[in-house]
């Protein structure tokens, strides 16, 4: 069984400044281990060539949205274990249902505090048996 500082995340947000945030909050929750991609398609390519645990996905971003992310992770039998985390400025009803069809496992909507970032990944840890 890995620990917390074994698990790797990916974080994709087209803004450096969220993406070192959440790093930040990662970090500070006792998960080191993360690199950065500022949109779907380089978070696609390095989740290919990569060993990543655990995703945490912007919805709004440009070349490839979250969405369009979070479903070619599941529609690929080598990523499709990865939890993804959907993180977004709107909280409208149907991006939260639509994020849960599509397999997402949670969802936190900016600005978040790093409480909320760390139980959400917890709770979905706790679901994977980590």
């Amino acid at each position: 069984m890995s620990t917390a500082s074994d698990l790797k995340f990916l974080i994709v947000d087209d803004f450096p400044t969220m993406r070192r945030i959440v790093r930040g909050l990662l970090k500070e929750s006792g998960y080191p281990n993360a690199d950065e991609a500022e949109d779907g398609v380089v978070a696609l390519h390095m989740l290919r060539t990569g060993k990543f645990d655990f995703v945490v996905s912007d919805i709004n971003m440009p070349n490839m949205n979250g969405f369009e992310l979070l479903t070619t992770i599941k529609s690929d039998d080598a990523l499709r274990h990865l939890p993804v985390l959907m993180v977004t400025a709107e909280a409208r009803k149907e991006d939260i249902v639509r994020a849960a069809q599509e397999g997402a496992a949670g969802y936190i909507v900016k600005p978040f505090t790093k409480a909320t970032l760390e139980e959400k990944v917890q709770k979905i840890l706790q679901k994977l048996g980590h």
